[in-house]
């Protein structure tokens, strides 16, 4: 996080390294025939703008939880708006990392707001900070106007993957989680209504759809998105759908393997009418989102 915010990345190596060149290993069949197989991700190359939002929640959640606030970090947490503050109004590649060319994506401005609404909530709690409240604030509001105008279908009633689209994206589900909107709002139990409908697949849920052609800009296909899936309990836990909820989270438990590890997607039908695990393995955002989720649902019970 270190330097100009412009730089930031969605990723970095294991020892901190920036460079993650990415190439093809055509020689490696991959698992059950899988191609190509690449090491490296270009995706460090790409402009993210849900990454300062995350980065924002994360030291908020911090401060929160009664860690010391080291002083330089406010100051990094002020460059980081600072960049926002006109950088938000570019599109970006988003959370899935597309290769089909940078749009609006709805979660990435969801993300930007959360990164404003948090500055604004440290600087109402600690005025003893320097910041721009006025600005911050005026930013929070203009983005989730934005939104609200662009990235909501209001014939359809649900948010879209991006200003314009038809598409839906499970990451919409994070909207009431992160605070943008009441889970008890209409746009909000509406297209957690959509996702499931539309991203559904066998009471799982698919990150987008790959039916026509994706906005990731690959061929192919894709099997449920795990961590999309635990986003989905949480969503319908937040909504008052505890049952449902809770129905889901066993489900998901039930797909670990036999040492209870997770990967990134699971087919849901192999051709042999049985599901496999599949794609990355095992999955660090698959066992964060089955944490979140048992912490959501059975955590005020482990608590007492």
């Amino acid at each position: 996080v270190a330097g100009d915010p412009a730089d930031l990345q969605s990723m970095y190596g294991l020892a901190g390294e920036r460079r993650l060149p990415e190439f093809e290993l055509p020689w490696l069949p991959g698992f059950a025939g899988s191609a190509p197989v690449r090491i490296g991700n270009d995706a460090v190359l790409q402009r993210q703008l849900d990454v300062y939002g995350e980065v924002m929640d994360t030291l908020s959640l911090a401060r929160r939880s009664g860690l010391s606030p080291k002083p330089h970090i406010w100051s990094m947490q002020r460059a980081l708006l600072d960049f926002l503050c006109e950088a938000w109004r570019e599109p970006d590649e988003g959370l899935w990392e597309v290769r089909g060319g940078r749009r609006h994506f709805v979660h990435s401005k969801v993300m930007v707001w959360v990164a404003a609404d948090r500055a604004v909530r440290t600087l109402e709690e600690e005025p003893e900070l320097r910041g721009d409240l006025a600005g911050w604030r005026a930013l929070r509001d203009e983005v989730h106007r934005e939104v609200c105008e662009k990235g909501y279908d209001p014939r359809r009633g649900t948010f879209t993957q991006s200003y314009g689209s038809r598409e839906l994206d499970a990451a919409l589900l994070l909207i009431p989680r992160v605070g943008f909107l009441p889970p008890d709002d209409p746009r909000v139990t509406g297209t957690i209504d959509a996702v499931r409908a539309e991203l559904g697949e066998g009471g799982l849920v698919r990150r987008y759809s790959t039916d026509t052609a994706a906005v990731d800009g690959l061929p192919g296909g894709e099997g449920t998105f795990l961590v999309c899936s635990f986003w989905l309990a949480d969503a319908l836990h937040m909504t008052g759908r505890t049952k449902e909820a809770e129905e889901l989270f066993e489900r998901l438990v039930g797909l670990a393997n036999d040492v209870g590890l997770l990967a990134e997607e699971y087919l849901v039908d192999d051709g042999s009418g049985a599901g496999r695990q599949l794609g990355n393995f095992p999955q660090a955002f698959s066992h964060i989102g089955l944490v979140n989720t048992a912490l959501a649902l059975y955590g005020d019970e482990r608590a007492g």
